[in-house]
């Protein structure tokens, strides 16, 4: 527990404290030391002061100081030794020495460059299987473990990558909050070797900012293997941070780590000491201006959480949560942010060049100089085979036809290798329905089984292979470094509709699922561009609507499956480009930011991690079809079957029982066998057709046909009837419903029913049940081809929605998107319906 939560007359231990380096110095130096007994007096109301005896003396602290020290009453802890306690001199190897057999819970920050492995790192430590790449923005959102280590509990907290501590999206402003108010126990700041140079920049705000961080020098083995060599001791001694090599992806210097963990946590380490990065004279004087103002006693609440010399060099750099803070939690804020203005204005008419400009000059010349002093190059280096690789995958001429045929490549085989396993699939639902057909009794429970349960879950599980298939592509591109390519290759496209290169990524991860790609737009600097690409996003073909092409692909285009599935994502491609470019002349005008984007290395792709990706969608998958598809198939075929119009029912059954009646004789009384086999052909056939209408009337008349058929007037112009209204509409939750309740809507077979199983032989049998097209066929090429569009458009599912009002922080751009996309897509298929009867 808290200091804070100390009752007044309580005794209790110290067990920790928490916070940065210069707050537990200056508490440890008043006696607050691990393994003290500490004894609250009393308490102010309303969060006041706490008045505490401790070593004999007592003293004030206040509430939100008191939130920093965790405690435990004496029962919980009967064992514990008191640790030791002494004073030592700032710069030495070790401040404090706070070891206590009770201060086992370690809370750790991995952060880093985005693409520097620290999702990799997390995943190998907790044993978790975090989406990893080998491109920037994978992850979106923080990711919490807790795992044990030699006696000691860590919580570790994987972070999307950052290349400083600077404000420049919202998204980083609330990290920089949250990371200042809740400070890890420690910070491991993950660290491409490859890259030193531009990954140590956010070292340096570390430095800066006064946390206690250990570097994880990764990938550590591609770096030596170019014949590279570092001092990592030597530059651990000079910035004052144990530096460990390893490689995540192997399992190398894990332990190492984790040992350099405890040690640290425990202020053991020799190599921790508070360094400061000089920044020249004139930057100094002026840091120290800044610096005197914000330390006021009044300014307690902020100068406790953030160092002050870190708030003052932000100042200088005109960061916006610097400002922002100053302004909220300082008591003499206008006379802080006052200095601050005189020394910009002073130091860029010196220098001749903005302040923001000379801090980073001065850390990129610290990088530079510790860098040159501990690291030996291999100067002599061939041609990297990434650059000889890129000079093909990048060319101005034969990049963009290669991007071409590698996404045509992923559909062709996502068809026809997944058209295999998933006839496999077909067949076996199609014996499972044939077995319970065969052997349960007439009645409710096997109508529900067959026509709800089997017709579908079975009409949606078949399409597995084909999203395995898919990720597994999507996947290879990903991690072989691909996937960062070919968004240097549409940059181009991307900047002639307004947007920045790195809008490209979002936009790909679409095709997997829409929700985490909305998200992953939190990686664009520029707000109006976040905006326009989370806009588009669902025009990108996400995965859950693939079963619904694959099922009319396979029943009206068996001879060109691979340019109907491609004609389809790429129109809705062309779509989100026009789209952006009216919202871009329209609504959103601002010059887009320029584009800095890594090519990561080539690497050869992890068939484990590959397979693991696979195998999260796959799974993902499942659990829509054993929870929310299985639910909405069974509350549709509910609706679909009820209510049991009596009347109906005896309609058809009396012209039933009148055909047996009347082919009767002629069986009994045939000639010969094939003349009785014959006649019993004749009747069955007869008595299908009165079942198909009988099923047909009472479908139509079920609470479901009634609700569909108020949306005829809205449907008719686009050759749809109201079960493919009602199957978009159950697609509202999920696109992946929309073929389960095809599956429960279009169960009626007709005479050839014993061999047609596969949804997609029943539907192009499917006539019109009423109105002026009652007995044509429903279901044409070009109705189909409309059908497949209006879904790729129509209303993003209800997660997508949810996404899309959370990212932008307005409903309105929710509304925005049902109404603009349900408007497109019955415009398109409108017109594609009339194309169909003009040709």
């Amino acid at each position: 527990m808290l200091l804070s939560e100390v009752k007044p007359g309580e005794k209790v231990k110290i067990n920790k404290i928490k916070g940065r380096e210069a707050f537990r110095k200056r508490f440890m130096e008043m006696g607050f030391v691990v393994g003290k007994e500490i004894t609250i007096i009393k308490k102010a109301p309303l969060h006041g002061p706490i008045e505490y005896e401790i070593l004999g003396y007592r003293g004030l602290i206040r509430y939100h100081q008191a939130e920093f020290i965790e405690v435990s009453y004496f029962d919980e802890n009967s064992d514990i030794k008191e640790s030791s306690y002494q004073t030592i001199k700032e710069d030495s190897a070790k401040i404090f020495s706070t070891y206590t057999k009770y201060n086992k819970n370690i809370s750790v920050l991995l952060i880093g460059n985005p693409n520097s492995g620290k999702t990799t790192l997390f995943n190998l430590l907790t044993n978790q299987k975090e989406r990893v790449g080998n491109y920037s923005g994978v992850t979106i959102e923080n990711k919490e473990n807790t795992f044990d280590y030699k006696g000691y509990s860590i919580h570790l907290t994987d972070t999307p990558g950052i290349f400083s501590l600077s404000a420049y999206l919202d998204e980083t402003k609330n990290f920089i909050h949250k990371f200042f108010n809740v400070l890890p126990d420690l910070v491991i700041n993950v660290i491409d070797a490859n890259n030193l140079e531009r990954n140590l920049y956010l070292t340096t705000d570390l430095i800066d900012s006064d946390v206690k961080s250990i570097l994880a020098l990764n990938m550590y083995d591609e770096y030596t293997e170019k014949g590279n060599q570092l001092d990592y001791d030597s530059l651990s001694k000079m910035i004052g941070r144990p530096i460990i090599p390893i490689v995540s992806t192997k399992n190398q210097g894990i332990e190492n780590l984790l040992d350099t963990i405890i040690e640290t946590h425990e202020d053991k380490n020799p190599i921790i000491r508070h360094t400061h990065i000089y920044y020249s004279n004139a930057i100094e004087e002026g840091i120290k201006r800044i610096q005197d103002k914000i330390l006021n006693s009044e300014n307690a609440d902020l100068t406790d959480h953030y160092s002050t010399r870190y708030l003052a060099i932000k100042l200088l750099e005109k960061d916006l949560f610097a400002q922002e803070s100053i302004k909220t939690e300082t008591k003499n804020a206008d006379e802080i942010l006052s200095t601050a203005a005189k020394e910009i204005i002073k130091l860029e008419k010196n220098f001749n060049t903005l302040s923001e400009n000379l801090i980073s000059e001065a850390k990129y010349g610290f990088i530079n100089g510790a860098l040159k002093e501990n690291q030996k190059t291999n100067t002599a280096q061939k041609v990297k085979t990434s650059e000889i690789i890129d000079s093909f995958l990048t060319h101005k001429l034969f990049g963009f036809p290669l991007f071409a045929f590698f996404m045509w490549l992923t559909f062709f085989t996502t068809f026809k290798i997944g058209e295999y396993p998933m006839n496999w699939i077909d067949h076996g639902v199609a014996l499972i329905s044939k077995l319970i057909s065969a052997n349960m009794s007439n009645g409710i429970l096997k109508d529900l089984l067959i026509d709800g349960i089997i017709g579908g879950v079975g009409g949606v599980i078949v399409f597995l292979p084909n999203i395995l298939i898919l990720f597994f592509f999507i996947s290879l591109m990903e991690d072989t470094g691909y996937m960062s390519r070919a968004v240097f290759i549409m940059d181009k496209l991307m900047h002639k509709i307004g947007l920045h290169g790195k809008s490209f990524i979002p936009l790909v991860m679409g095709f997997g699922c829409n929700v985490p790609a909305i998200m992953a737009s939190r990686i664009l600097e520029n707000k109006n561009e976040r905006i326009i690409t989370i806009l588009i996003n669902p025009f990108i073909s996400c995965n859950a609507r693939l079963p619904i092409y694959i099922l009319m692909i396979a029943a009206f285009f068996p001879n060109a499956p691979t340019l109907a599935l491609f004609s389809v994502y790429a129109f809705g491609i062309i779509i989100a480009v026009i789209t952006a470019l009216l919202l871009k002349k329209i609504i959103f005008k601002s010059e887009e930011a320029p584009f800095v984007m890594e090519l990561p290395p080539y690497r050869i792709p992890s068939i484990k991690i590959i397979t693991q990706h696979m195998w999260e969608r796959g799974s993902q998958y499942l659990q829509k079809i054993g929870g929310v598809i299985l639910i909405a198939s069974t509350i549709f075929w509910a609706m679909s079957y009820f209510p049991r119009d009596e009347k109906i029912i005896n309609k058809y059954n009396n012209q039933i029982s009148e055909i047996n009646l009347k082919y009767k004789n002629n069986i009994e009384n045939a000639a010969s066998v094939l003349s009785s086999q014959s006649a019993i052909k004749q009747r069955n056939s007869i008595i299908s057709k009165i079942e198909l209408q009988k099923n047909g009337d009472l479908k139509q008349n079920s609470y479901i046909g009634i609700i569909g058929r108020t949306m005829d007037p809205v449907l008719a112009p686009l050759g749809f009837d109201w079960k493919i209204g009602i199957s978009l509409l159950s697609g509202i939750p999920a696109k992946e419903i929309i073929v389960s309740t095809m599956g429960v809507l279009y169960q009626i077979d007709g005479p050839d029913s014993e061999h047609s199983y596969s949804l997609s032989k029943k539907l192009k049998n499917q006539t019109f049940s009423s109105g002026k097209k009652i007995g044509q066929k429903i279901f044409n090429p070009w109705m189909a081809y409309g059908l497949m569009i209006f879904v790729l458009l129509y209303f993003p599912c209800i997660g997508t929605i949810t996404a899309i009002i959370k990212e932008t922080g307005s409903w309105k751009w929710g509304a925005f998107s049902i109404i603009y996309s349900l408007g497109l897509a019955w415009l398109f298929a409108f017109a594609i319906n009339q194309m169909g009867y003009i040709l």
